[in-house]
């Protein structure tokens, strides 16, 4: 296998070692699947649960990128199965979710990851690259979270173990120039979750979210030098977070520690929420000190 290795964030082999604080066989017997799981965040959360002990299910639209990260979960001995997809298909959302209980049974934790955003002045979006932003980030995650969900009330009605859902939104409090069709997806998955904390919980389903700040990933090689180089200083730590950082986050929320939360939104930012400014286009010379 060769190893892929990110202009940010951890290589392959670093990930596969990572320190954690989570017991070895937290997640013995569960299944958990991670959508956008064949690189970045998705990869390093489904790294980690496997290493965990979990059998994981990794879902994606790039087809290599799943096959390496399947060989890492390999090298861990792990169980694991790809399904190349789109979470914008709602269609194959369903058939994926069909696959997954035809093969394990059940289905304990998803992971929504998948999503994607360009670097972008807002008052120049198209009406295409607004839409599909939207449709992946707002609409693709509630095709998985409502293919899931369908799932586990049927489970519940038979007494079958529940599941959870963990959903990747972003740290959207001060609003973000430079990618504001995300922040407007994110937030509505924020509000959705919460909604559907509620209305889910009488068949034992709990929802949160995770909320990244400025975290070293691949994903960061898709922005301008001048947008990740305000990163750092997004944050009263002057410093940008890590994918461990996350992936434990996913799993504190997965794992009993998070039994008793549901419809919460769990920021990992380093206090960004509190100072923030990263300018993901660069800033702009009329907000320059």
């Amino acid at each position: 296998m060769t190893e892929t290795t990110p202009d940010f964030g951890p290589t392959d082999a670093e990930l596969l070692d990572l320190p954690t604080v989570f017991a070895n066989d937290l997640f013995k017997d569960k299944v958990v699947l991670v959508s956008g799981g064949g690189s970045g965040l998705g990869k390093a959360a489904a790294l980690l649960f496997a290493r965990l002990g979990a059998t994981l299910v990794l879902c994606g639209r790039n087809e290599a990128r799943l096959d390496a990260a399947r060989e890492l979960i390999e090298r861990l001995d792990g169980a694991v199965m790809t399904q190349s997809m789109t979470i914008r298909d709602a269609d194959a959302v369903n058939e994926t979710m069909e696959a997954i209980w035809n093969r394990f049974g059940r289905l304990d934790v998803l992971v929504n990851n998948a999503g994607g955003q360009f670097p972008q002045a807002a008052i120049d979006y198209s009406v295409k690259g607004w839409n599909a932003v939207i449709d992946t980030n707002l609409n693709g995650t509630w095709y998985m979270m409502q293919a899931a969900a369908r799932k586990w009330r049927a489970d519940h009605e038979q007494d079958k173990p529940v599941g959870n859902i963990v959903n990747m939104v972003a740290d959207i409090w001060r609003g973000m120039p430079g990618i504001a069709h995300t922040c407007a997806a994110r937030a509505g998955v924020v509000y959705l979750s919460r909604s559907v904390a509620v209305e889910w919980a009488p068949f034992g389903v709990r929802v949160n979210c995770v909320a990244p700040g400025c975290v070293e990933t691949s994903g960061f090689a898709h922005y301008p030098l001048e947008g990740s180089a305000t990163f750092p200083d997004s944050n009263p730590q002057r410093n940008t977070g890590d994918v461990q950082d996350i992936a434990e986050a996913c799993v504190y929320l997965a794992a009993p520690s998070g039994k008793f939360i549901t419809g919460e939104v769990l920021t990992v930012d380093g206090g960004q929420q509190l100072w923030g400014d990263p300018w993901p286009t660069g800033r702009p010379d009329y907000f320059k000190l």
